[in-house]
C-alpha cells in the first residue's frame, strides 16, 4: 500500500512500476471516492484531506495510509453515498481491467442500496451524464456607471463581514477606495484609467479590487476580468469570491473561471482514448478515473483545475496511453466544433458562454494578450468581435509584475521544426500509424463540398502543407548519427540555421544546453535557404486566407439557410484559420523576408535571433525567433489603449532603489507611454518583519562548487527542522545539489522533494510541501511563482545565488535600451523582493531568507519591506542564529 507509486519508488532508487493487483495506491481509490476533490499526493496530504492530523515518521504515515483507505472504503458503505449506482457500475468495469482496488470497492458499494439490473453497462459514458449547455439572448453593451471611493469602502466592509472579519485595516480600505479610479468611465478613447497600485503582503488587496470590479459589474451588467500569471492566485480568487457571493449555486454563475481551450477535457479525446484501452491499447483504468473525475468536475479543467494532476504519473504507464492533460485536451486546435458529438456538453463552451453572464471573470495574462491580439487583428479587417472572445473594458492585472514577461511571450514568432510540423498537422492531420487527430478536410469537408472555389482552396492547402516539416523533423535535421536528412525547403532552412548556429555560437556548454546566436549577418546557405522557405510559406498562406473568405462568403450568403451547428463549425474553423493564416504565418514570412529587406543592421524595435534547444547532449528542434524588444508597445496597443479601466496591481511593483519608483513599472506595464498618465499607489505591507524575519547573506561559501552549497542548505535545513525552500537559477545545479542533499535529510527523517527530478509537476509539489510541515523543496521561478505557503511549512527559503537575468541576446537588448546595468539591478532587486514575499504571508508567520551568494550587492534589499534589515555572516553563525531565531518564543 503506497501513496504516489512512481514518487515512492523514485524515493527507493526504483524505477517507476507498472500497474499491478498486488500493488494498492491509496491516491487512486481517493481519485474514485473522491472525484474532483483537493488532496496533495503524499500520506501526509491524504491524512490531512480526510481530516486527520499529518502523520509524522515512516511509521505514523504508513498506519496513516492504511487509516485513509479504511476511511475512503467506509464511504462508500454509507447509504447516502452519492451516486453508487454510477459507482458500482464503473467499478465493476474497472475491476474486470485487472483494478487492484476493484473487489473492495465492490463489495463496499454493494453494503449499501443497489437496484437489481441485468444490464449495466461500462460506467466509461460519462458524456451521457452531463448536462448540456443552453444559450441565452445577448448580454448586451456594458455600462458607464461610475463606482465611487465611498461605495468600494462600504462594499469592502460587507466583505469582510462575510469573510468573518470584523474590522477592516485603514490600508486595505484606502487601497479599495483608490482602486475604484479603474473602474470610472472614461472621457475620451484611447484614454483609459489606470491605477498602478503596490500592496504589500498582508493587506488584504484580493478583496481591496474585488469590492469596486464587484460593485462596477451589479451597476452597468458587464464582466469585470481578473487576470492572473499563476494558476494558485486563480483558485484564491476563486474562492475570495464567496465573501461576494456566499450562496455556492449564484457563485457559480457569478464567478467563471476561463482559461485557453487547450486546458479543459475533450470528450471526444477522452472517447477515442477509451475505445483505444477497451480493444488493448491504452489505460482503461486511468481513463476510467478521468471518466469518473469528469461527471464530477466544476468545468472541466484538468490544468490547476480540480482535475488531480498527480493520476497519470502514479504508475509506469506509457505517456500515448496517460490519462494527461497531454493526450485528453485539444493542444492542436483540431477541435470539429457542432460537428462534435459532444457540441452540447463541451466543456469549454459552458465556460464560454458562463463568461458571457458572468460578473466576475478570473483569467490568466496569455489568454487575455492572445485574445485582445485575435481581436485587434479582426477590428482591423472590419469584422465583428469573434464569438468566443469578449471586449475587456475593466481588467485587473493582478501579479502586475509579470505583465510584461507575458507580453513578451504573446506577442513573439518562433519558426521552428515543432511548430512546422504542429501546423502541417493541424491542416493534413495525423499521418503516421495509430495517430489521433483530425485534419482540415475532417473538419471542414463536408461544408465545403457543395461550394467549388472552397472545396479547391481546401484540396490545395492540403497539397501546400506537404512542404512544411512532418513528424520526426529532429531526426532529420539533427540525427544523432549526423547524417542529416532535410525534406522540404523550410527542414532545408532549418539545417543551415543550425550550421550557423554551429559556427558562432558563444555558449560554453557546447550542445548540452542549446545554442543561439545572432541573426544577422546572415551565411550565405541561410539567406538562399530563406527565399525557398518564405516562398513555401507563402503558398501554404495563400490558399488558407481563400478558403476564410470562402468560408465567410458561405456565412454571409448562405445566413437563411445554415443551422446553428454549421454556422458554429464554420465560425470555429475560422477562428483557428485566422490565428495561422493572418498571424502565424505572415509572421513567420516577414521573419524571412526581413533577412533579404534589412541587411546586416539589426532593426530597432525587433530581436531577431537562431536557436537551437538541446536535452541530454542532443538537439531536438532548430528556430528563427523574433521579440519585441519593448513587448508593452503591442501589449499597450492590444490591451491597454481599448480598455476603459485597468488596474496593475502587486506586493512588487515599484523599485524603491529608483529616484521615480514606479519609473520600471510604467515602463513594464505599457503605461509609459499613455496620454492620460497613469496613476500611482503604494500601500505597505502591516506585517512585523523586523520581528519576524531575518535577512542573512552567508559570506564564507564558493556558490560554484555543489558540495558546499549542498552541505549549507543542509545545515540550515537541519536547523530549521525542516520547511526549507530552495531557489536555483539553473537545473543543472539544482540536480547535482538534490544528489548530495536527499541522502543527508532522509537520514534525519527530513523529506526532500525537487522540481525537475519528482514525477510531479510543480502545483502538486507545492501541494506536497504546503501538506507536510517538515519537508523541504528545491526549485527554480516556477516555484518562487507558485509558491503560497503560510505557516509554518515554509520558514526557510535560500537562494543559491543571486538571481541575475539570464545575459542572453534579448536580455543585452532590452539592457542597453532600458538603463544597461541599473536595469539589471532593478530585475533582480524584483526578484528577490518576490521571493522574500514568500516567506511571511500571515502576521504570525516567522521566516528566514538566506542569500548563498557572498558577492550578493546590499543595493539588491532595497526592495525589501521598511524594516528589514541584512546581516553579513559565516555559514556556522548563520545556523545558529537560524535554529534560535526559529525555536525562540514569538
Amino acid at each position: 500500500m503506497v501513496a504516489h507509486a512512481s514518487l515512492t519508488a523514485r524515493r527507493l532508487g526504483l524505477s517507476p512500476p507498472p500497474r499491478s493487483t498486488e500493488m494498492l495506491d491509496v491516491l487512486e481509490l481517493y481519485a474514485f471516492v473522491r472525484p474532483a476533490k483537493f488532496c496533495a499526493p503524499s500520506p501526509s496530504g491524504l491524512a490531512l484531506a480526510m481530516g486527520r492530523s499529518e502523520p509524522k515518521g515512516a511509521e505514523a504515515q504508513a498506519r496513516a495510509l492504511r487509516d485513509a483507505a479504511a476511511d475512503l472504503l467506509n464511504e462508500l458503505t454509507d447509504p447516502a453515498y452519492p451516486g453508487r449506482e454510477d459507482a458500482f457500475t464503473l467499478a465493476g468495469t474497472l475491476d474486470r481491467a485487472g483494478w487492484s482496488w476493484g473487489g473492495r470497492v465492490l463489495a463496499a458499494l454493494q453494503a449499501g442500496p443497489l437496484r437489481d439490473r441485468r444490464e449495466r453497462g461500462t460506467g466509461l459514458d460519462v458524456w451521457s451524464r452531463l448536462a448540456e449547455w443552453e444559450d441565452e439572448a445577448p448580454r448586451g453593451e456594458a455600462g458607464s456607471a461610475p463606482v465611487d471611493s465611498e461605495s468600494a469602502r462600504i462594499r469592502l466592509d460587507k466583505l469582510l463581514q462575510a469573510s468573518g472579519l470584523d474590522e477592516t485595516r485603514p490600508a486595505q480600505s484606502d487601497y479599495a477606495a483608490e482602486a475604484a479610479y479603474a473602474f470610472s468611465p472614461r472621457n475620451e478613447e484611447g484614454r483609459p484609467r489606470v491605477l498602478l497600485a503596490e500592496a504589500g503582503t498582508g493587506t488584504g488587496k484580493t478583496l481591496g479590487y474585488l469590492a469596486p470590479a464587484s460593485l462596477w459589474a451589479e451597476r452597468n451588467s458587464g464582466a469585470a476580468w481578473v487576470s492572473t500569471y499563476t494558476r494558485a492566485l486563480q483558485r484564491q480568487i476563486d474562492r475570495e469570491s464567496r465573501a461576494l457571493w456566499p450562496d455556492e449555486a449564484e457563485r457559480r454563475k457569478k464567478t467563471v473561471v476561463r482559461k485557453g481551450r487547450e486546458n479543459y477535457l475533450c470528450l471526444l479525446n477522452l472517447q477515442d482514448m477509451m475505445q483505444a484501452a477497451q480493444l488493448g491499447n491504452g489505460d482503461l483504468i486511468g481513463m476510467g478515473l478521468a471518466a469518473r473525475w469528469a461527471a464530477h468536475s466544476r468545468d472541466g479543467d484538468m490544468t490547476g483545475g480540480d482535475y488531480p494532476g498527480w493520476l497519470p504519473g502514479l504508475y509506469a504507464t506509457a505517456p500515448s496511453h496517460q490519462a494527461s492533460p497531454a493526450n485528453l485536451v485539444d493542444r492542436r486546435g483540431e477541435c470539429v466544433h457542432a460537428a462534435c458529438p459532444h457540441y452540447r456538453l463541451c466543456f469549454v463552451e459552458k465556460t464560454i458562454r458562463a463568461s458571457r453572464r458572468a460578473d466576475l471573470v478570473v483569467a490568466n495574462h496569455a489568454l487575455v494578450m492572445t485574445q485582445a491580439a485575435f481581436d485587434g487583428a479582426r477590428s482591423a479587417r472590419g469584422l465583428k468581435q469573434d464569438g468566443e472572445t469578449a471586449a475587456l473594458k475593466r481588467i485587473v492585472f493582478d501579479e502586475g509584475h509579470h505583465l510584461f514577461d507575458a507580453a513578451d511571450s504573446a506577442f513573439s514568432a518562433a519558426l521552428s521544426g515543432q511548430e512546422a510540423a504542429e501546423l502541417r498537422r493541424w491542416i493534413r492531420g495525423p499521418e503516421g500509424r495509430g495517430r489521433r487527430g483530425r485534419g482540415l478536410e475532417q473538419r471542414l469537408g463536408d461544408l465545403c463540398a457543395d461550394n467549388e472555389a472552397a472545396a479547391k482552396a481546401l484540396k490545395d492547402a492540403m497539397i501546400a502543407a506537404a512542404a512544411l516539416p512532418g513528424e520526426g523533423v529532429s531526426g532529420r535535421i539533427a540525427p544523432a548519427s549526423g547524417e542529416i536528412n532535410p525534406i522540404g525547403p523550410i527542414e532545408a532552412f532549418l539545417v543551415a540555421a543550425l550550421e550557423q548556429l554551429c559556427a558562432r555560437s558563444q555558449e560554453t556548454g557546447g550542445t548540452e544546453f542549446g545554442m543561439e546566436c545572432a541573426l544577422r549577418p546572415a551565411t550565405e546557405p541561410v539567406l538562399e535557404a530563406a527565399r525557398a522557405a518564405a516562398r513555401a510559406i507563402a503558398a501554404v498562406e495563400a490558399p488558407l486566407l481563400a478558403l476564410s473568405r470562402h468560408l465567410e462568403d458561405i456565412l454571409d450568403e448562405e445566413a437563411a439557410e445554415l443551422d446553428g451547428a454549421a454556422r458554429a463549425r464554420i465560425e470555429g474553423a475560422l477562428r483557428g484559420m485566422d490565428r495561422r493564416a493572418r498571424m502565424t504565418l505572415p509572421g513567420w514570412r516577414s521573419m524571412l523576408a526581413a533577412l533579404e529587406e534589412g541587411g546586416d543592421e539589426p532593426d530597432p524595435d525587433f530581436v531577431d535571433w537562431l536557436s537551437a534547444e538541446a536535452a541530454f547532449g542532443r538537439i531536438h528542434d532548430v528556430a528563427l525567433r523574433r521579440h519585441w524588444i519593448d513587448p508593452t508597445v503591442p501589449l499597450e496597443a492590444a490591451v491597454v489603449m481599448p480598455a476603459h479601466g485597468v488596474l496593475v496591481t502587486s506586493a512588487t511593483l515599484s523599485d524603491p532603489a529608483a529616484e521615480d519608483p514606479f519609473q520600471l513599472a510604467r515602463m513594464r506595464t505599457g503605461a509609459a507611454r499613455l496620454i492620460e498618465p497613469a496613476r500611482t499607489l503604494k500601500v505597505d505591507s502591516p506585517f512585523d518583519y523586523a520581528a519576524n524575519s531575518r535577512i542573512i547573506v552567508v559570506n564564507d561559501l564558493m556558490k560554484d562548487d555543489p558540495r558546499q552549497i549542498a552541505a549549507a542548505m543542509r545545515e540550515l535545513f537541519l536547523a530549521a527542522g525542516g520547511g526549507g525552500l530552495g531557489l536555483f537559477t539553473a537545473i543543472r545545479r539544482l540536480k547535482t545539489v538534490y544528489e548530495r542533499l536527499g541522502p543527508d535529510l532522509a537520514k534525519a527523517g527530513v523529506p526532500l522533494y525537487a522540481q525537475h527530478v519528482d514525477p510531479l509537476e510543480v502545483g502538486a509539489l507545492v501541494d506536497v510541501f504546503r501538506a507536510e510541515q517538515d519537508s523541504c523543496l528545491l526549485g527554480t521561478d516556477a516555484v518562487r511563482d507558485g509558491v503560497d505557503v503560510p505557516g509554518r511549512s515554509l520558514r526557510v527559503l535560500a537562494f543559491d545565488r543571486v538571481p541575475w537575468p539570464r545575459p542572453d541576446l534579448l536580455h543585452k537588448a532590452r539592457r542597453e535600451r532600458f538603463g544597461g546595468k541599473t536595469y539589471d539591478d532593478a530585475l533582480a532587486r524584483g526578484r528577490i523582493a518576490q521571493a522574500f514575499g514568500r516567506l511571511i504571508r500571515r502576521a504570525d508567520d516567522k521566516g528566514v531568507f538566506l542569500m548563498l551568494d557572498a558577492a550578493c550587492p546590499t543595493r539588491l534589499f532595497a526592495g525589501l519591506p521598511p524594516g528589514t534589515e541584512v546581516q553579513r555572516m559565516g555559514l556556522a553563525e548563520a545556523v545558529e542564529l537560524t535554529k534560535g531565531f526559529l525555536t525562540s518564543e514569538a
